[in-house]
């Protein structure tokens, strides 16, 4: 039996570390779940996972994987394909190929280039948002709006 070869650095899993540098809960690639999830550590899913996901550290969500749920941690980072709002405490990344449909409440977030995001962002503590009553809108036109309607006064 021939060794098995290296993996490329594209191909190599992120690391599913807590910040006291233990490894953590794995939902591999064959895996589908149904429910709510609550991790005191961090997390890695590379399957399927459907309804809700709680970590007090990290959720990485792979290339690899699906995932239809709401998803709450200290640090996001996603790189598959995420449907339902995520609420991070410290920070999102969203990682090439990754694709987000849904809402973002975070104080930080990067997002690679080559990533599709549909949705809106709250930038700032999920604690602060939730205890604001009032919500404030911002409306953006586009330049050429802008000029045609200052054109008509």
């Amino acid at each position: 039996m021939s060794p098995t070869p290296p993996l490329r650095q594209d191909e190599r899993p992120l690391p599913v570390e807590s910040s006291d540098g233990q490894a953590q809960t794995h939902l591999g690639k064959g895996s589908r779940v149904e429910g709510k999830l609550t991790f005191e550590g961090s997390v890695r899913i590379d399957g399927q996972v459907e309804g809700e996901v709680q970590a007090q550290d990290t959720v990485i969500v792979g290339e690899s994987a699906v995932v239809s749920a709401q998803l709450i941690a200290n640090t996001l980072i996603i790189k598959g394909k995420v449907s339902g709002d995520i609420t991070a405490r410290k920070r999102v990344e969203l990682r090439a190929p990754a694709k987000l449909v849904g809402n973002i409440t975070t104080p930080s977030l990067v997002i690679q280039e080559g990533v599709v995001f549909e949705g809106h962002c709250s930038m700032g503590s999920a604690e602060a948002k939730s205890d604001k009553t009032d919500k404030k809108v911002a409306t953006i036109f586009p330049k050429e709006a802008r000029v045609s309607s200052e054109a008509t006064k």
